[in-house]
């Protein structure tokens, strides 16, 4: 793709959590919001920075109820596409797909946020692991479901990374293509690629960058309701307005869907060569720009 290409879907995206095809039927509006990610790499933190952006620093906003993930299987198109198209804010969606499986919009603004894999994978463990039988029965039950379902995860969580590196995103879906693509379109005028490190470093700076990408004039009176919103410690005790059906498919509610928001737990318990795998993975994946940025977001 050349440096100002606009991207073509190409493909549609089936499994236990996919319906790449809603977005065929999708009707843009041009002050679209879409967040873009892997999956557990500062979605619901960056869906709530743009809630207090658009509000105001209002309180109390029901996030997940507003942001709805928009290729989740469930609930199908049919009921999820009618509730979109009324509401009457500035929407902001999110997505877990590639963007080769997205229908792409010249005039929406992307988000796209990033983490480092290893980190990615401490949490998505977390996710899975304290999933409840609710969880499994939606998602494997509904009618529609591609491909084989979904099952509860070995609870040792070293494990659960090589089973996941060794075969790109098990048992989610594929990691190196969801950064590569969305890589490669970060020159677009109306893409901004933001990294979670970075904002755990400078959240202050990186809200107010997310707010001049997407024409938001910030109101200093509300500055600092907008930076308590988003600060982790709110988000936590208020989880149920962040996380989809206010919790209910997670042992514990909402709070253990935000669980820690910090990097680097792997660290003292990954060996050694599980971490050099991951760094030459990512380096023949990406190449050294682009993993060097993902390990990073510098």
């Amino acid at each position: 793709m050349s440096r100002f290409e606009q991207p073509k879907k190409t493909r549609e995206i089936h499994n236990h959590h996919f319906d790449s095809t809603i977005w065929n039927n999708f009707e843009f509006r041009d002050d679209d919001i879409i967040i873009a990610t892997y999956a557990k790499s500062g979605t619901t933190w960056v869906q709530q920075i743009v809630s207090q952006l658009i509000f105001n620093g209002a309180e109390d906003i029901d996030v997940a109820e507003m942001s709805p993930w928009l290729d989740l299987r469930v609930p199908p198109k049919e009921i999820k596409l009618p509730e979109v198209a009324a509401q009457t804010h500035r929407r902001f969606l999110k997505t877990h797909l590639p963007v080769d499986a997205l229908v792409f919009s010249q005039k929406a603004r992307y988000i796209y946020i990033a983490r480092d894999g290893r980190d990615v994978v401490w949490s998505f463990h977390n996710h899975h692991a304290n999933a409840n039988d609710a969880w499994y029965d939606v998602l494997n039950e509904t009618p529609g479901r591609v491909g084989p379902p979904i099952e509860r995860p070995t609870p040792d969580i070293v494990q659960y990374f090589r089973d996941w590196l060794e075969n790109d995103g098990y048992p989610m879906w594929p990691f190196w293509e969801n950064i590569r693509t969305w890589w490669e379109i970060r020159h677009l005028p109306n893409v901004n690629l933001i990294h979670f490190e970075a904002l755990k470093r400078d959240m202050p700076g990186e809200i107010r960058r997310i707010a001049d990408f997407l024409d938001i004039e910030i109101d200093e009176g509300r500055w600092e309701a907008i930076l308590k919103h988003c600060s982790f410690d709110y988000m936590k005790a208020n989880a149920s307005k962040s996380v989809p059906m206010g919790g209910v498919f997670w042992d514990g509610g909402a709070q253990t869907f935000i669980h820690q928001g910090v990097n680097g737990r792997w660290r003292d318990i990954l060996p050694d060569d599980d971490k050099a795998r991951y760094e030459a993975r990512a380096l023949a994946e990406l190449g050294t720009e682009c993993s060097s940025w993902l390990a990073s977001g510098g």
